[in-house]
This record gives structure tokens, sequence and C-alpha cells, in this order.
């Protein structure tokens, strides 16, 4: 190369490094939720919606669920066909990612059987939409079908069982079948097929505890990951940009769970704090489930490092959804953390919680593993699959010779209870009133016991509802507020936004307990604290706050009018105890409850109440919300003035 070829590549380097922080931060001002509504026509939506890979980095899917409903009934008034189609498919993939799949599929199939024809990049996505789905429920055989129908259709070369395989927990045979199907259509230059591909066969070997030959592949991804990004010579949109870095999140979250399962702790924390993070700022809600395991990795790795307050933390964090195995690993955990500072009774409570999900899951388990196998080996591989029905066969026979056999053996005992019955009838007739009477009782507690589950069901549901409905309000007042100039009109909303969080916090936390009854208030007052700072101070703060409510619990009566007194308070010091800044702030929470009784004490070291505040108490709604709460409470609000700050407390 010539100085002057150095030259120029140099210049163009240095130009496109000086322009990176000035596209981030451009795409950072574009809100996509913004630009999706503002855009003309169906198709247009449609394309944009489906090719923006983090759409609810600034709204939620609730967000873009309500926008979606809108133009579907505006499409439906002007009987647009086209429209419909287009908004239902937006509306099937947005309840996916909800979670709400027995929802999302049932708006596909009524898609795929009430159209005649369709276009085959709206089949693709409909399909790949209902392949999605039916792998979420766990219903293979449909999920097969799917795949065949997309074969035919010209869609895919070839039918991909690999993930089938590893959702049934058989890794080795879909890394087998991964490595049959994918490795030999991947060009030689492709080095971010060839990361996607290491970390594919890193995740297989990991799920099958073998950690160290994972680390290896995981390596060999990042290792082909860094020649991608660093190729100048691939033209890179910003599409590419966003799969290259969250498949280094992934990677690096695979990397730290498998140092974490070999026990190197302290390796693993730096790399399973940079995939959260990364996870966090593309796409929160697309990457929902990688950031939860994350951060129960996480949370072990510093429970076994004796940082117990870290690790309980990271356990009472707002996990959007969990499957029931993080659910259990979380239990575990906590058990663990209980143990470690010898509150066994907490730690019991856990436990106790595993045996219940476990016992639950155990019945079903062979049968359901029997059908996926049998799913699976009757497309993919007609050897195994008459393999398969002989050993069933055999198995049957078997279970025919012991049902003959047992049959005989009850045959023998019926001759023998019928002399018995002759010789002792008057004793045998007590006897069977006995048992028939022992009989009703024990069908009578088993009826109420089913009863009560179905109501702790129902009940729980109830309360999600609620939640949700609450986060519904929350997001429409944040609606209200972009479409509001007026400062006073803004302020209010946030105030009613946060009130309605902190009833909404209460639901969840509600329906996320075991025991529906009662609220731990500890991991409750500082999950609503950083709520209430989201609002207030955005910009971060330097307030050091202090909450002393462990072991205490409040039933749903208390809680509710608690939560809105506690959230007035702390949004009234954030707005107005440091007008000159906050660098030695200080609040301190405590909250006890010793039998029917229970004290409650908030205090700053702000600037205080102002002197004409008996007024101001008359006139303010924060004030006079709190002292009705306090009332509701069967309690009088005592307020210092004498200190340095402001002090309130009062008995319940």
């Amino acid at each position: 190369m010539t100085p002057k070829q150095t030259l120029v590549v140099l210049t163009f380097l240095a130009t496109a490094l000086l322009c990176l922080p000035m596209q981030a931060q451009s795409s950072q001002e574009v809100n996509p939720l913004e630009t999706f509504s503002s855009l003309e026509g169906a198709q247009n939506k449609l394309d944009y919606f489906f090719n923006t890979p983090n759409r609810y980095t600034e709204n939620s899917a609730y967000d873009w669920l309500e926008s979606v409903r809108v133009s579907l009934s505006t499409s439906e008034k002007t009987n647009d066909t086209l429209g419909i189609l287009a908004y239902k498919l937006m509306e099937a993939k947005l309840y996916s990612d909800i979670g709400d799949n027995d929802k999302s599929i049932a708006i596909a199939k009524e898609l795929y059987n009430g159209t005649d024809s369709l276009e085959l990049d709206k089949m693709s996505l409909l399909l790949e939409l209902m392949d999605e789905n039916y792998q979420r429920l766990q219903m293979y055989d449909k999920q097969i079908e799917i795949r065949e129908l997309k074969k035919s259709l010209g869609l895919t070369e070839n039918v991909a069982y690999h993930d089938i395989y590893a959702s049934m927990g058989l890794y080795r045979q879909a890394m087998k079948q991964y490595i049959m199907d994918v490795k030999p259509t991947i060009p030689d230059n492709d080095y971010y097929a060839f990361a996607q591909f290491h970390n594919k066969i890193g995740y297989f070997l990991y799920q099958d505890k073998s950690a160290p030959t994972a680390l290896t592949e995981f390596n060999k991804s990042i290792s082909f990951l860094n020649l991608y990004i660093n190729d100048i010579s691939i033209q890179k949109t910003e599409i590419d940009i966003f799969n290259s870095e969250a498949l280094r999140a992934e990677v690096e979250g695979n990397i730290g769970k498998s140092q974490v399962l070999l026990k190197q702790y302290i390796e693993a924390i730096p790399n399973l704090n940079n995939s959260i993070k990364t996870f966090k700022e593309f796409n929160h809600g697309k990457f929902t489930s990688q950031i939860t395991e994350n951060t129960l990795n996480l949370a072990e790795a510093h429970l076994q490092l004796d940082n117990n307050r870290t690790a309980k933390k990271l356990l009472e964090e707002e996990f959007e959804e969990m499957t029931v195995e993080q659910r259990i690993k979380r239990n575990r955990l906590l058990a663990q953390y209980y143990d470690k500072i010898e509150n066994y009774k907490s730690a019991a409570q856990f436990y106790k919680k595993n045996a219940f999900i476990k016992d639950s899951l155990k019945a079903n388990e062979v049968s359901i593993l029997k059908q996926q196998l049998v799913a699976i080996v009757g497309t993919s591989d007609l050897e195994n699959s008459r393999k398969l029905i002989a050993e069933q066969k055999m198995a049957n026979e078997k279970i025919r010779n012991d049902l003959k056999a047992q049959g005989e053996r009850i045959y023998l005992v019926l001759i023998s209870l019928i002399f018995t019955v002759l010789g002792l009838i008057g004793l045998v007739y007590a006897y069977a009133k006995s048992i028939k009477n022992q009989r009703l009782i024990a069908e009578q507690k088993h009826f109420i016991e089913d009863s009560l589950k179905e109501k702790e069901s129902l009940l729980r549901e109830i309360h999600h509802r609620v939640k949700n409905n609450l986060q519904m309000v929350s997001s429409l007042l944040s609606l209200q507020t972009r479409n509001t100039k007026s400062k006073a009109a803004i302020a209010a909303l946030e105030e009613g936004k946060s009130r309605v969080k902190a009833m909404a916090l209460i639901h969840q936390k509600l329906y996320q307990n075991e025991d529906l009854s009662y609220i731990e208030m500890q991991g409750y007052i500082e999950s609503l604290i950083n709520s209430v700072q989201s609002v207030f101070k955005k910009g971060g703060h330097n307030i050091s706050i202090t909450v002393d409510a462990e072991g205490t619990e409040l039933d749903i009566d208390r809680a509710i009018p608690f939560g809105l007194i506690l959230n007035e308070l702390v949004s009234n010091t954030f707005k107005y105890a440091f007008p000159d800044g906050d660098d030695n702030g200080k609040i301190y929470i405590h909250l006890r409850k010793d039998g029917d009784k229970g004290y409650f004490e908030y205090s700053d070291n702000g600037v205080g109440l102002p002197e004409d505040m008996d007024e101001r108490t008359n006139t303010s709604m924060g004030f006079r919300l709190i002292n009705r709460l306090v009332n509701q409470l069967q309690s009088k609000l005592n307020v210092d003035h004498t200190k340095e700050g402001v002090r309130f407390w009062f008995n319940f």
C-alpha cells in the first residue's frame, strides 16, 4: 500500500469513528412508536414494525398494541381487507411478545383459515409466528407441521429439528442435528454466521453440563464476532449492528453462566453484568428471558462469594416473566440466602414453594416426554420410529401380563374375603360402615382442598389482571402527558401516575407471593422508592436512603394506604427537600409490626416544612390525602418541626 493510499484509509476510519456517536445519538432520539404512527398505509407500517428490532425501547408492547388496535378498528370500519390482515399480523406478534401465546395463536389461526390466498412474504411472517408460539406452548407436533408447510411453499429449503430436540432436553442430539443442518451452508468468509454457529454449539454443550467444552465454543464465537465487526469491507446496516451487539451480549452471558457452573464466580460477574446491561440498552422486552436467566446466575455468583445483600437485591428484582425452571432456581437461591443469615423460617418457605412446584410437574413429565419423542422421531427417522414402536409393544405386553397376574391375585383375595364376610358378617358390616365414613371425610377434604386451590388461583389471576389494568392506566397517563403542554397539568399527571404505580406494585407483589394474604414490606418499599425516583429523579440523585422494615409483613388493607402515604412522602422529598442540591441528602424509613400494632416513621434532612404549613395542609392535595389515609389506618399523623429537616410518624 502506498503512503497516499494509507492516508486515505486512515482518514476514512477517523471520519467513521467521529460519525458513530452522532449516529448513535440520532438513533436514540427517534421514538419507534411515533415513527410508526406517522407512516401512511398498512403495508408501510407492517414493514416498519417487523424490521424494527428495538421497538420497545421507548414504549411497552401494551402501548404498541393500543396503537395497532386503533388502526385495525379504522380498517374494519372501511372494510380494508389488506389493512385488517396487516394489523392482525402485528396484533398476533404483540400478544406473543407480551407472553399471551394462546391469544396469539388464536389470531394466527384465524388469519390462516380465513384467508384464501396470502402473499408469500405475509405467509412467511404468519407461519414463523405460529412456529414461535407452538414452541413456547411445547406443541412440537404442530410445530413440525408448520415447518413441513414452509418447506412445501418454498419458504425454506430444509426442515430443521435441532431446536425442538433442545426444547425437549435432548441437547446432544440437537447439537448433532444442528451441525449436520447448518455447518455445510455457511460460506467460508461469513464471520457472523460462524459466530452464531459456535455460540449455538456452546449453548447445547452448556445445557448438557459440559461447561469446559462450551467455553471453548463461546470463545470461538467471540473471535469470529470480532472479525466481523472489525471487517470494514462489509457495509453494516443499523439492524446488522443491533444483531451483532445482541449476539455479543448473548455470548458474554453464556460465558458467565458456564463460569458459574464451573464455580469461577469472580470471572463470571463482569461477563454477566455486561450482558445484562447491553440487553437492557438495546431492547428490554425482546430479551426478557436472557435478562432473567443472567440475573439469576449473577445472584448465584454473588451469593457464593458471600455478597449476600447484592444477591438478595438481584433476586428481588421485578422480572417481567419467568419460566418454571427460573422460578425454581430463584426460590432455591432465596432459600440459600436465608440459610446464610440464619433466618430458617423464611428459608423453609422457599424450599416448600419449590417442593410444591416440582410435585405438580412430576406427574405429567414422563407421558409428555414420550409424546414429544413420538412427534419428533415419527417425522425425522423411520428406523428409530420402528424401534420405538417395538419397544412400546414390549412395554404394553409386559403391562398386560402384569395386569393379568394382578387380576389372578385379586381373584384369590376376593374368595378369601367372601369366606371372611360369611363368618364375621356383623364385624365386617361395622368395619365397612367405618371405612365408608372415612372415605366420605377424605373425599370432602379433597374437595375442599381443590376448591381452595381453585379460589387461590382465581384470586392470583385477579391480582395479576388488576396489576395489568393499573399498568394500562399508567400508560394512558404517560400518553396524556406527552400531549399536554401545561407544566402544572404534566406535574399532576405524573403524580397520578406515581400513585397508580404504587397500587399496581401491591397487586404485583401479592400474585408473586405463595401466600396471598400478606406482603413483605422491605422488598415492597425498595421497589416503590425505585419507581418514584424514576419519575421525579430521572437524572439520578445522591440521596442516601435507609429502609428498616426487614421481616415486616402487612395485609392488603394496610399495605395499599401505607404504600400511597410513602409514595407522597418520598415524592415531596425529591421535589422540595433539597432545592440547593442533594449531595448530603438522607432519607430514613422505619416500619415495625408487633402483633396487632405497628409503628411507622419517615424523616429526611432537607429544608423542612414551610412556616405556613398548617394553612397548606388544608389546600395541598398530597397532605390531605396523607391525613385521610392515616385516618383509614385508625391513627393520627404526627409531624416534628423542631429538628433539622422533617419527621413524620404514627402508630397503627
